[in-house]
């Protein structure tokens, strides 16, 4: 199994740059407060937070989901770099037009752009020596980045860079130094060696580059990286005709006129007279079909050089997005952090289609959407299924579908079947579990339109009884998967018992009752990992005995691999989403159920010196920074003590965001982390998305109104007599009572007011009733 660890190495040079970001932030330009308006959330969200300590995300320009992704690349190489852009540096070294946001592997950085005066040079040099390349310094002072915006001073030249996008072109505008002094040239260089680093090196296979018109060139590359053979393709024009135009081809300036140009080292230096015209604007539309493709796009998308026009238009479809929830608070620190968690989980999954419909799928080959469908990559499933998929189904009902039959159309063209994390046309095969079944069991479990449900079920099928990877063999025929046969033996067992559960109910939907009850009944291989002479979850050898040395904070037991994925049993325990009464049982009953939770998060913090950093966010042995503890303090509800929840993620959402670049414990993960803190911050979670139940927590703010769709709204109001108030005394459903700690899907769908009474101290009696607590295991629609 690929970790996210793994793939990238060592992670000697993960930076600590606490203090520097904080000092950033506070340098940063932020969007005009006058604009804090209802009509203008974007005016609300602060990019930076994420772009330091381990958040990796990035502060360029892009639209919600869009394909384009036009932003600095301070750095291509290291765990912190993944997105190319860390809050800790002072030099950029160009502009690129695709990037990751959140991940824990690193790729893309494709078709970097840099302008210049002087000498041009063709490697970016090093951050040490900024001097040596084409790379700039820069100041936090200079940088202003909204959503659909950013902007910066590069110091090295005086010049101004902007940057503004469409779903699948970017915009640039550089704005050379002006006056008497002023270099009266310029220069843009092309660099399309430049990617995310593999093994220390470009992760370009072969590139192609071209000069189309005076103004236009066009080109495309492969790279391998985490991505294994990923096409990807652009045309980019300029607002001006350059005076000359010098190609490289591995570092060696090649004549005019041996073009198309073809190899691993492509770049070319355009020279610019900047008497007339010190403004240069450059648009660029990328495709995964052909270089022709991303012209249509560019054509299509940014057909004149409206650099406002397009920033404005950016602005408009942000606020659309952002405007689908509204919150109303007095707390300032909550508002920044939510409005950027917001912003983050409507930047993936990335659009990857054409204007014209047309795609690269997972088979390397080039399909036709039917009209109206939409195409996606970037799907992070391990972590997303959790929060950020369920989070979509509310607020973004209308892209579900799409999700959906995108991950559908994946499992038929790929060669590894369900997508596990599907990057451009590539499967990476990172993490464990195939949670694309996850994600539409939810979509038809909550009565989602236009999914070919029945297409669905043959590729879920396939996987779940006859494909025999990753341990998939071992789990079908002995209920488990032996630690000494296969790494991560437990959590794949786990993925795969959820899978399971989520199949069924598509099985359920579709008539195949015996399909159902027979995948419900393997969901419950987990229970074969419970050693309940010690209350853990631990590794089993293939002859049926537990395997040994154990010690719970360790990640395996093997000096060969690990047992856990990026989790230990202390974690792994309770990482049972969709039977928790059966988890209770197992543990011991109610009693001893609620002893070991507290446990959980009352142990020491300590990690074995092997423990990847994603096991980060550390309260006792729960670990925020890292997915599989996302649903666990929501599980006292199922022992009737929702009152410990409400406490444990009050104290979560004070404790694991800030409103810093270094304000997220561990990885963004492509919206996941983000969306935890949004339906917790609204009072609810879905510890198990795809029966559509949402657990009651603790709403943070007063007011919330989310946009369901179609005029519907869901509202949730919190009364309190101080912001301190964190526990739920009572809850009204549209204006009734309403006992129970959850509500399912369907209760909300059509919208609904749900308004709680809180209070400084518990109610004890709120959810403790048998009758009040949420159901486990019973398969029903949404």
């Amino acid at each position: 199994m690929i970790s996210r660890r793994t793939f990238l190495g060592s992670v000697s040079a993960v930076c600590a740059v606490g203090a520097t970001e904080a000092s950033a932030l506070s340098r940063i330009v932020h969007g005009s407060r006058a604009n804090d308006t209802a009509n203008d959330p974007a005016s609300l969200v602060d990019i930076k937070i994420g772009t330091g300590g381990h958040g990796h995300t990035f502060p360029g320009a892009t639209l919600p989901f869009g394909a384009v992704q036009l932003s600095p690349d301070t750095y291509n190489d290291e765990w912190d770099w993944c997105s190319g852009y860390h809050i800790s540096d002072t030099s950029i070294m160009g502009f690129s037009h695709t990037h990751l946001s959140g991940t824990g592997c690193g790729d893309l950085l494709d078709f970097l752009v840099m302008p210049g005066t002087g000498e041009s040079k063709i490697v970016p040099g090093p951050r040490s020596n900024p001097d040596a390349g084409y790379r700039s310094r820069f100041s936090h002072d200079d940088e202003h980045a909204e959503p659909g915006f950013y902007s910066v001073l590069l110091k090295d030249y005086g010049i101004r860079a902007e940057l503004t996008a469409t779903e699948r072109a970017g915009l640039h505008r550089y704005s050379f130094a002006t006056g008497q002094d002023a270099p009266k040239t310029g220069h843009i260089i092309v660099d399309l060696e430049h990617s995310y680093a593999y093994n220390g090196k470009s992760a370009v296979v072969t590139a192609s580059l071209q000069q189309l018109a005076p103004d236009t060139l066009a080109g495309g590359r492969t790279t391998k990286a985490w991505g294994d053979g990923r096409q990807i393709y652009f045309t980019m024009k300029f607002s001006q005709q350059p005076s000359r135009i010098v190609f490289y081809q591995e570092g060696v300036e090649v004549p005019a006129g041996t073009q198309p140009l073809t190899g691993k080292s492509l770049k070319c230096v355009l020279f610019f007279d900047l008497a007339h015209n010190p403004v240069i604007l450059v648009k660029t539309g990328i495709s995964g079909v052909s270089a022709e493709s991303a012209g249509n796009n560019l054509k299509v998308e940014i057909p004149a050089w409206d650099f406002e026009g397009v920033r404005r238009s950016a602005r408009e479809k942000w606020n659309q997005q952002l405007s689908r929830i509204s919150i109303t608070t007095e707390n300032e620190t909550h508002r920044k952090i939510f409005y950027a968690a917001l912003y983050h989980a409507s930047v993936g999954p990335s659009l990857f289609d054409d204007v014209d419909g047309r795609y690269r799928g997972m088979d390397k080959q080039i399909h036709q959407l039917d009209k109206g469908q939409r195409n996606y990559t970037a799907f992070s499933l391990w972590d997303t299924y959790r929060a950020a998929h369920p989070m979509y189904t509310l607020m973004s009902a209308e892209r579900v579908p799409d999700f959906a039959n995108t991950l559908i159309r994946m499992a038929e063209q790929s060669p590894d079947g369900m997508p596990v994390w599907p990057l451009q046309g590539c499967e990476t095969g990172t993490m464990t579990g195939y949670h694309s079944a996850a994600v539409i069991a939810e979509a038809c479990n909550k009565g989602v339109a236009g999914v070919d449900y029945e297409r669905a079920y043959k590729v879920m099928m396939k996987r779940a009884m006859v494909d025999d990877i990753r341990g998939l063999g071992y789990y079908r025929s002995l209920g488990y998967i032996p630690s000494d046969k296969e790494e991560e033996s437990v959590s794949k067992t786990f993925e795969y018992c959820y899978d399971d559960w989520s199949i069924a109910h598509v099985a359920k939907k579709l008539g195949h009752a015996d399909d159902a009850k027979m995948l419900v009944a393997r969901s419950r291989n987990y229970r074969n990992y419970y050693d309940r002479s010690i209350n853990f979850a631990r590794p089993k050898l293939a002859n049926g005995e537990w395997a040994t040395p154990f010690n719970p904070i360790d990640l395996g037991v093997s000096k060969n691999w690990r047992d856990f994925t990026e989790s230990n049993s202390w974690q792994a325990t309770f990482a049972i989403q969709h039977d928790a009464a059966g988890l209770i049982e197992i543990l011991g009953g109610q009693k001893d159920f609620l002893i070991k939770l507290d446990e959980l998060f009352n142990q020491p913090s300590t990690l074995p010196a092997n423990a990847p950093p994603d096991i980060a966010g550390l309260v006792g042995q729960y670990a925020h920074g890292n997915e599989p503890s996302h649903h666990i303090a929501y599980l006292y509800v199922y022992a009737g003590q929702p009152h410990k929840t409400q406490a444990r993620v009050r104290m979560l959402m004070e404790t694991m965001y800030a409103a810093l670049p270094d304000g997220l414990q561990g990885n963004e993960d492509v919206g996941q982390m983000s969306a935890w803190y949004i339906m917790s911050s609204m009072g609810f979670y879905s510890v198990d998305p795809v029966s559509g139940n949402y657990i009651f927590g603790t709403p943070l703010f007063d007011r919330v109104s989310l946009q369901l769709g179609r005029g519907r709204q869901l509202e949730i109001v919190a009364h309190r007599k101080s912001a301190s108030d964190q526990y739920i005394q009572s809850v009204s459903f549209n204006g009734k009572p309403y006992t129970r700690s959850w509500f399912n899907h369907r209760d909300i769908v059509n919208g609904a007011r749900i308004v709680f009474e809180m209070g400084p101290k518990p109610n004890l009696e709120f959810g403790s009733k048998p009758e009040d607590m949420p159901p486990s295991l019973v398969l029903e629609g949404a």
